[in-house]
């Protein structure tokens, strides 16, 4: 056997994985072209239907014709007599005709329904599999927040988790420790509200105002529907949705023990400049309960 490169044979690895990646997407494009080049094709077959019919009928009618008499002659020569097989046989021979006019169509458009379901198929595989791996990962890391309770405490890890340091600054000559916050150390679901947010106003009162009242209109829909997604949230602040924002969000009677609230973050320690009025923007993040499939489920 010959020995491929393995330069070459890497290459060829990654092409295959390339398709793959793109199977759905190329199944999906393919799929429905076929289906409209199968309507296109079914138009025509159906221009030259009537030519045909005609063409049946007289040939139909030829041979009814020729069984009324009980033998017919063909250039004088007695031939056997024209029975109802013979009839039966000119009517399979025009199907047959029609049968193979719109084959093409028939052919192409069941072929493009195959392939829109196997595009939808290998969707619906991989987000199973893609919402299997997030519950995994929740449960560990969920699981690793614990522990880490039990050694330092529910306070000195929720500063963990949501990068909160205290510093010393000197302020009118006195020596004060203050929190800040590191905006790496938020989670991947926190927004930070400011000027460039449309509902952002430059009034401190304001803003103040308009995410407490969201949060408020958010809790009520929580406890009036039982689920709330995140990109809804994203939506009444103002902020654009995400891909993450499709799959978490907040569940009333958690199973996993969430917060039955939702919360902003808005009183946390990092914005305590907002909350008292020396900051108009501020960090937001959100107490999401996790994957909403799972929990619905």
């Amino acid at each position: 056997m010959k020995y491929i490169p393995q330069g070459i044979s890497r290459k060829i690895g990654d092409a295959i994985l390339t398709q793959k990646k793109h199977a759905p997407r190329t199944m999906f494009v393919l799929g429905l072209a076929g289906t409209i080049t199968s309507a296109v094709l079914a138009c025509r077959a159906t221009l030259k239907l009537p030519d045909m019919l005609d063409e049946m009928e007289s040939d139909i009618r030829e041979v009814k014709e020729a069984r009324s008499s009980l033998t017919h002659f063909n250039q004088g020569t007695r031939v056997q007599p024209i029975t109802d097989k013979d009839v039966a046989y000119a009517y399979a021979i025009n199907v047959m005709r029609v049968t193979k006019l719109y084959a093409p169509s028939v052919v192409l458009g069941a072929a493009s329904i195959g392939l829109l379901t196997g595009s939808h198929v290998t969707l619906t595989r991989r987000n199973a599999g893609l919402t299997a791996a997030y519950a995994t990962l929740q449960t560990a890391f969920e699981s690793y927040r614990d522990r880490v309770r039990d050694q330092l405490g529910e306070d000195k890890e929720k500063d963990l988790y949501r990068g909160v340091t205290e510093e010393t600054v000197e302020i009118d000559g006195k020596v004060k420790k203050v929190k800040t916050v590191n905006p790496n150390g938020l989670s991947a679901y926190s927004k930070l509200f400011d000027e460039s947010n449309p509902n952002y106003k430059p009034f401190i009162d304001h803003n103040r105002t308009f995410i407490h009242g969201v949060q408020s209109y958010m809790n009520h829909r929580l406890t009036n529907r039982g689920h709330v997604f995140l990109n809804e949230v994203y939506e009444e602040l103002g902020f654009p949705a995400t891909p993450a924002g499709c799959v978490v969000g907040w569940k009333m009677d958690n199973p996993n023990g969430g917060d039955n609230f939702i919360d902003f973050g808005m009183y946390e320690a990092r914005n305590s400049e907002f909350v008292n009025g020396y900051e108009m923007s501020i960090w937001l993040d959100f107490n999401v309960d996790g994957n909403m499939y799972e929990l619905i489920g």
